[in-house]
């Protein structure tokens, strides 16, 4: 008797395949992806029908890719998910410094893949001390985003502890966000709301990905609300007194938080190939504290 053809099951969907061939080629084990897609309610048979199939398919295409002559993996990887547009701060090759709406920002470094950029003094000392001021009342212990039941969970990766304050709530926050829409060439009103963050001595938050898994159950209610995240910025409030650097271990970058400069990066599509893993590593000594801009490819909820 033929095995039942696991494309007419009404949970195989391209989003479904393309996290297969997302989970195989980050080195999960295979039987750990059946067990999951089994928990999802496909049968066994249908579970390996669907993951042999997704694989077959990966390989089509990365055979495709070797004849025309690209033998680059990750180009293959982020064929995978439709590119999306992101902001884009750069608009002249090797500029100095940018003119973002009140102020003059300097340009310290930027990186091709993944696309990240470190800016100097985006922030005035004044403004940093106010905004620590203004949260440090505020603070409760940060979450995550709960990708199982949407909206969000405590989670031991991450430490911190925050709060947030709604777009445009006070004309400082206001002219922030005005001097970041002009900085990244991005609409205000795509931008979530602005998160403070403190981590102090052992604190931290380990690496992870901005972007949201479109696959995952607790997703939906997610982008519903502005669609997917593209971009993010963090802005350092303070320089800790050791650690607290934003570290990209795909790339082996760590970015050393400084009082006023920001680290940008985008990624344009919701898929490991962006190489966008980052993390917030230990205080050592000291406190840290951040405020965190993502940006989405709508309005979303201020």
């Amino acid at each position: 008797m033929n095995r039942p053809d696991a494309s007419t099951h009404p949970l195989d969907t391209p989003e479904l395949r393309q996290w297969i061939v997302r989970e195989i080629s980050t080195g999960r084990a295979p039987d750990e992806v059946l067990k999951e897609l089994t928990a999802r309610g496909l049968e066994s048979e249908r579970a390996v029908d669907l993951m042999t199939a997704a694989l077959e398919a990966r390989l089509a295409t990365a055979r495709a890719a070797r004849t025309v002559g690209n033998t680059d993996t990750s180009q293959v990887a982020s064929a995978s998910s439709t590119a999306l547009h992101v902001p884009q701060p750069l608009q002249q090759q090797w500029p100095a410094t940018i003119h973002a709406f009140d102020r003059e920002v300097r340009v310290l470094f930027s990186l091709a893949h993944p696309r990240v950029v470190l800016f100097g003094d985006l922030l005035a000392k004044r403004e940093c001390e106010e905004l620590i001021a203004q949260a440090r009342a505020h603070l409760s212990a940060s979450n995550v985003i709960d990708m199982e039941q949407a909206g969000e969970q405590r989670h031991g990766d991450r430490t911190s502890s925050g709060m947030a304050f709604a777009r445009g709530a006070t004309p400082l926050i206001r002219r922030i966000e005005q001097r970041i829409a002009a900085l990244l060439q991005w609409p205000m009103e795509n931008g979530e709301a602005l998160q403070i963050l403190r981590y102090q001595v052992g604190q931290e938050y380990k690496p992870h990905y901005d972007y949201v898994d479109p696959t995952q159950p607790g997703a939906a209610p997610f982008l519903a609300r502005g669609g997917q995240r593209v971009a993010s910025l963090v802005m350092y409030l303070n320089t800790p007194q050791a650690g607290g650097a934003t570290n990209f271990p795909d790339v082996g970058l760590e970015v050393a938080a400084t009082q006023g400069n920001a680290v940008f990066f985008s990624y344009d599509r919701p898929h490991p190939s962006t190489k966008t893993l980052h993390g917030g590593m230990p205080v050592r000594a000291g406190e840290k504290w951040v405020a965190t801009k993502w940006l989405r490819v709508s309005r979303t909820d201020p």
